[in-house]
C-alpha cells in the first residue's frame, strides 16, 4: 500500500474506535476532537492528514512544531502544543499554537500571554494536571491541590482562554483507574470553572477508557501514523 493508504486506513479504523467508545457509554462521538501526534513524522504525511480532512494535529518538540506550522501554514490547521514546556519558549510556542495543551506552573503564564498577544490573537489553554503519585519520578502535570491556584492565573492573564485540563495516564496502573481519579478531579474543577469544560486526554492505548471518563479531546499518533521515525 502507499503511504496515503496506510495513513488512511489508520485515520479510519482510530475513527470507528472513537465512534465505538463514545456509543458504549452513551456520548455522542461529534463531542469528541481527535489530535493526530505528528511529532517526528514529516511534513508530508500532514499534507496526507489534512487531505483525509484531519483538522487538529499536535506537536510536542517547540523547534519543529514552528517549523512545521510555518511550512503548512496553508493548510486550515489548527496547532496543538502538546508537549512539556520550557518558560523560556512559551511566548514563541503561543507565537504559532492555537492550543497549548501542557500549562502545569505559573511561569508559564506570562510567557503565553505575552506571545498571544503579540500575535494579536486569544490562545486556548489546557492546565496538565498530575495523576502520578507526589513522588514520582519525571512527574508532569500540576498537583491536583494546586489545580485552582494555577487555573485562576491563566483566567486573569490577557489574551489567554482557559478551556479545561489534560492529563496523561500513569504508567503502572489501569488506565480505567488513572481516569475514573481525574474525573472526580475535574469533577471538582467544573465547580469553579462550568466554561472551561475541555478534557484532553487518551492516546493510542488508552483512548476508550479516557472517552469513557469524559474525555472530549484524544491525542493519537501511532495507531494512525505508525511506527515513529528514528529521533533525529
Amino acid at each position: 500500500m502507499s503511504r496515503r493508504d496506510d495513513i488512511a486506513a489508520g485515520y479510519e479504523s482510530v475513527q470507528a474506535r472513537i465512534a465505538h467508545a463514545a456509543q458504549a457509554c452513551g456520548r455522542d462521538a461529534s463531542e469528541i476532537t481527535l489530535v493526530v501526534v505528528t511529532k517526528f513524522f514529516p511534513a508530508s504525511d500532514i499534507e496526507i492528514l489534512a487531505e483525509l480532512g484531519v483538522r487538529d494535529v499536535g506537536e510536542n518538540r517547540h523547534q519543529e512544531a514552528m517549523t512545521k506550522a510555518a511550512q503548512l501554514g496553508g493548510l486550515g490547521l489548527r496547532w496543538h502544543y502538546i508537549g512539556g514546556l520550557q518558560s523560556n519558549k512559551a511566548a514563541a510556542v503561543a507565537s504559532y499554537s492555537d492550543v497549548v495543551h501542557s500549562v502545569d506552573r505559573t511561569k508559564l503564564v506570562d510567557g503565553l500571554s505575552r506571545g498571544a498577544q503579540a500575535r494579536a490573537r486569544d490562545l486556548e489553554v489546557l492546565v496538565q494536571v498530575s495523576l502520578d503519585p507526589p513522588d514520582a519520578v519525571g512527574r508532569a502535570g500540576v498537583d491536583p491541590s494546586d489545580l485552582l491556584q494555577l487555573a485562576e492565573q491563566v483566567v486573569s492573564a490577557p489574551h489567554l482562554n482557559l478551556r479545561g485540563l489534560m492529563a496523561v495516564a500513569p504508567l503502572g496502573e489501569p488506565p480505567s483507574t488513572a481516569f475514573d481519579r481525574l474525573a472526580e478531579i475535574r469533577t471538582r474543577f467544573l465547580a469553579e470553572h462550568p466554561e472551561a469544560a475541555w478534557l484532553s486526554a487518551g492516546m493510542s492505548g488508552d483512548l476508550e477508557e479516557a472517552i469513557a471518563a469524559g474525555a472530549t479531546h484524544v491525542r493519537v499518533g501511532g495507531a494512525i501514523l505508525g511506527s515513529r521515525p528514528a529521533l533525529p
